[in-house]
Order: structure tokens, then C-alpha cells, then sequence
């Protein structure tokens, strides 16, 4: 079965080498290159951040494609025509797959008039808008920001675009379904469940409530053409996280949810 990852991030450093050796990993292109021959990878999708800069995402290697990002970081909103004609810059690149907005991160709802150029931008290259949504790594983060519901605004005002889901709105899977339900413009990833290197079978026991909601609201959704294999890798043991989607996602939808959907919604050529 080939897979493709439709929710990295890429950066260098001491902080991104704990995040990989806790989850039994090396933060290397080597390392990730080995693990995706071994366990069947074909690409991976980067949600990028920090820098709109074309040039700084050249550094990504011929298995991954990005998403432009904004975030908290940028410092992007001090001049909003600059920033939009840098995410125009990047959207025109074929390796740019579409924008990643950082939603409780950023303390401002995806369905804010500053963002409206953005979802132009997006409608215009047809690539697709990803939305970070649910609990957020730092007590800093808005979580009213980052639920799923506030996706509903944004996507019923712009039904040509195609918007997705990031993390499935965890842990608000009712509130996620729904949403998705009612928009069919709107995927979902599932990255996020996991963080470093896990006794699976013990995760499974000790969160089998857990699981079983995630799968419960899954099934309620019943559109496995709109859900897509993420890990939000460097956080997750990739092996681990194959395991825990095959369990999720009924068999006869694994080659649509590892791969097929990602292919199609981000426009991928591997």
C-alpha cells in the first residue's frame, strides 16, 4: 500500500531533533528518506511557517511539498499587501500545494475579512486552504479560535474553495463531522493523535474511549473520500502512526485515506 503524509513540518534544530528522538526517530532527510522506502511512503506534505520567503522553501527534498503558512511568527500583518503578494509568489510555485492558516495560534477567526485576498488567492490558483483546528501545543493558543465550528463560516462563504481540516478538530470529533456533514468543500487530516514513540498496544487499551469516539463520529461522517493519512511528523513514531489510522479507517478504505485523497486534494504528482 503506498502512503502519502499529508501533514509535516520540516525545520532544523535542537528543539525539532527532541521531537523526533522522542518518537524514535532522527530529525534527518536521510533518516525520513530510509523510513519512507522501508515503510511505503511516497511523499509528504509540509505545512510550512515562519518565513513566506519563495526561497526559503527551497530547501524541502524532491518527496515533499509545502503549504504556505502564516502564522504568529511572520509578523505578517504589519504590511498585509506585501504579505499577500508573497503568498501569491508562492501559490504560482507547482511544489506549493496550497496556504496553511495557524488558527488559535493566531487570535483571530479564519472568517475575518483580513483573510479574504488570501481565499481569492486560493480560489484563483485552485489550491487548497489548510486550517489548523483543536487543541493547540501551547497554552498561549485561543482554543475558541481553533474550533471546528468557526470553519462552518468560512466555508459556506466560499463554496469553491476547498478547505482542510486539520487534526479533525481533536478532540471536538461531533462538532468536526458536522461540519464536514454539512460543507462538502471541506476535508479533514487526521495528524495529530499521537506524540512520540508508543506501546500501541497499550495506547489502544488505556484510550479505547478515546478511539472509539474518533471511529464513532468517523463512521457518522461516512465519507472516506474527504479524510487523509497526516502524522504531524516530527511528533509522531510514523510506524506507530500507520498502525493507529489502519485501526481507525476500515480496511476497504485505506489506499483512499493514506493516499488517494491527499493526491487529490493537494494536487500531488508522487
Amino acid at each position: 500500500m503506498q502512503i502519502i503524509d499529508a501533514h509535516i513540518h520540516y525545520f532544523t534544530g535542537e528543539r525539532a531533533e527532541i521531537m523526533a528522538n522522542r518518537a524514535g526517530h532522527e530529525n534527518s532527510v536521510p533518516h525520513l528518506r530510509k523510513e519512507y522506502e522501508r515503510l511505503g511512503l511516497k511523499g509528504a506534505v509540509v505545512m510550512g511557517n515562519r518565513s513566506l520567503e519563495v526561497a526559503a522553501h527551497g530547501v524541502y527534498p524532491e518527496f515533499m511539498r509545502y503549504c504556505v503558512g502564516l502564522d504568529t511568527s511572520t509578523e505578517w500583518e504589519k504590511d498585509i499587501k506585501a504579505t499577500y503578494d508573497l503568498v501569491e509568489q508562492n501559490l504560482k510555485c507547482k511544489t506549493c500545494v496550497g496556504v496553511k492558516l495557524y488558527a488559535g495560534y493566531v487570535h483571530r477567526y479564519v472568517s475575518d475579512e483580513i483573510y479574504h485576498p488570501v481565499y481569492e488567492l486560493c480560489e484563483h490558483y485552485n489550491k487548497p486552504v489548510a486550517i489548523h483546528t483543536g487543541e493547540t501545543a501551547s497554552n498561549m493558543g485561543k482554543l475558541k479560535y481553533a474550533h471546528p465550528l468557526t470553519l462552518d463560516d468560512v466555508a459556506s462563504s466560499f463554496p469553491r474553495i476547498h478547505f482542510v481540516m486539520c487534526h479533525f478538530g481533536n478532540p471536538w470529533f461531533a462538532d468536526a463531522a458536522a461540519v464536514m456533514d454539512k460543507n462538502p468543500n471541506i476535508s479533514a487530516d487526521l495528524s495529530g493523535f499521537l506524540v512520540g514513540k508508543l506501546d500501541m498496544d497499550a495506547f489502544f487499551k488505556e484510550k479505547e474511549g478515546y478511539v472509539e469516539q474518533l471511529r464513532t463520529w468517523l463512521d457518522y461522517l461516512r465519507d472516506y473520500e474527504r479524510l487523509m493519512f497526516g502524522t504531524d511528523w516530527p511528533l509522531a513514531n510514523l510506524e506507530d502512526y500507520i498502525e493507529f489510522v489502519s485501526k481507525v479507517i476500515p480496511k476497504e478504505h485505506h489506499e483512499k485515506v493514506f493516499a488517494d485523497n491527499a493526491r487529490r486534494i493537494y494536487g500531488l504528482d508522487f
